[in-house]
């Protein structure tokens, strides 16, 4: 806030405009001292509240899911919106598919372990947004906590390794217990993001992680696989962020969009997939529809 003269209606306080929540905490806290020195006659009214200063007025994005933990304060969490239910599965290998026409095309096989079944389903009123809970490939009972254990056990399931959710737009039709296959919600020749971590590679240079191009290795160069300059001197006489240099590679989450189905096999529960896809063989795969402007995406 600010204070602002005027000789037609005296000396009022207008709000400024911030860019972060951590400002507007800090001009908040500023502004209630700089009131109450000015105008300590605002001490005995109800306009002065300390939730006046409070990130409940600050406005939230349409994209982003509010979660009300008091009356009196409110957080605002960012989370994706998945375009569909989605399901969980191991990675096998790569392999080489013959379409019916000759052409190869290199394929991902995913299996499926024993899970993808509903744990838990959020509501708006209960958790502030609208999402479901899935479980993925079974565990005997003592590798999980007792906390886990009776989280299973209130929805009815066996006991699952991983647990991950799906925010949807509306959950209805769906309940606990609810086990979900693969060849019901995707067919052959839909398109899925998919998601998973990455091989970790260790720390690496910048000709492997960065694509960098090396030095000549004859003429008298010294100058081989070395990262060269990384700024200038006395101005600004530091590095900028964000500058790329040497470091750990991999073992990092990351998603490959809009990957067709080749083939679904119900005999073997396995799904091969146009492409490669993250990880290792083993490494677990989240699936879910593509992200389609205009087909399951409003173009607005």
């Amino acid at each position: 806030w600010r204070r602002k003269e005027d000789k037609r209606v005296g000396t009022e306080l207008y709000p400024l405009r911030v860019s972060s929540s951590s400002q507007c905490g800090y001009l908040g806290t500023m502004a209630m001292a700089m009131a109450v020195v000015s105008f300590p006659s605002l001490l005995n009214k109800s306009t002065l509240s300390s939730s006046l200063f409070t990130p409940t007025f600050l406005p939230a994005k349409s994209s982003s899911l509010v979660i009300k933990s008091s009356p009196k304060t409110r957080f605002v969490v960012s989370a994706s919106m998945e375009a569909g239910i989605g399901v969980m599965g191991s990675k096998l290998g790569m392999m080489s598919f013959f379409e019916d026409d000759g052409t190869v095309v290199p394929v991902t096989v995913v299996g499926f372990r024993e899970g993808n079944i509903v744990t838990q389903i959020k509501t708006l009123a209960t958790d502030g947004y609208d999402a479901v809970q899935i479980g993925y490939r079974r565990l005997r009972d003592k590798k999980l906590t007792k906390p886990e254990m009776g989280h299973l056990q209130k929805a009815g399931t066996i006991p699952m390794r991983h647990l991950q959710e799906f925010r949807l737009v509306n959950v209805e039709g769906f309940e606990t217990n609810q086990k979900l296959v693969f060849d019901e919600i995707f067919k052959e020749g839909d398109f899925v993001d998919v998601a998973g971590t990455t091989i970790g590679k260790g720390f690496q240079g910048g000709i492997k992680r960065h694509n960098f191009k090396r030095g000549q290795m004859t003429h008298g160069s010294k100058s081989h696989r070395a990262l060269g300059s990384i700024g200038a001197g006395t101005t600004p006489g530091r590095v900028y962020k964000g500058k790329k240099m040497p470091g750990r590679m991999g073992g990092t989450r990351t998603k490959i969009r809009k990957l067709k189905i080749v083939k679904v096999d119900k005999e073997l529960n396995v799904v091969m997939i146009k492409g490669a896809l993250p990880g290792k063989p083993g490494n677990l795969l989240r699936i879910t529809p593509a992200k389609i402007v205009g087909v399951n995406i409003p173009k607005s």
